[in-house]
């Protein structure tokens, strides 16, 4: 069993940056593919980022050049630094652990992005 914390999240004017982190108790944390997810109100979780340990990322298109996943093994951690923040970030963020066999669910931490 895998438990992740999220922190770092907010309210945030238009134009601002936040920075979440994820804390993981898993074993063998490097194997894991580590992501971040968000789910706004009336929509679906969607993919924002993820990260293996090699440090290989992937991004949606639309958090391309403003938004950038990153990850300490040392410290069983990964980042998500938000830049430029739209309106349209509003969401929960979930993070994400997954070694290709279960996935695991952090309780999400809700970001805000409002004037």
């Amino acid at each position: 069993q895998v438990q992740l914390v999220e922190s770092g999240g907010g309210l945030v004017q238009p134009g601002g940056s936040l920075r979440l982190s994820c804390a993981a108790s898993a074993r063998m944390f490097s194997i894991y593919v580590m992501g971040w997810y968000r789910q706004a109100p009336g929509k679906q979780r969607e993919l924002v980022a993820t990260i293996i340990s090699g440090g290989i990322t992937n991004y949606a298109d639309s958090v391309k050049g403003r938004f950038t996943i990153s990850r300490d093994n040392s410290k069983n951690t990964v980042y998500l630094q938000m830049n430029s923040l739209k309106p349209e970030a509003t969401a929960v963020y979930y993070c994400n652990a997954d070694n290709r066999i279960v996935r695991y669910w952090g309780q999400g931490t809700q970001v805000t992005v409002s004037s």
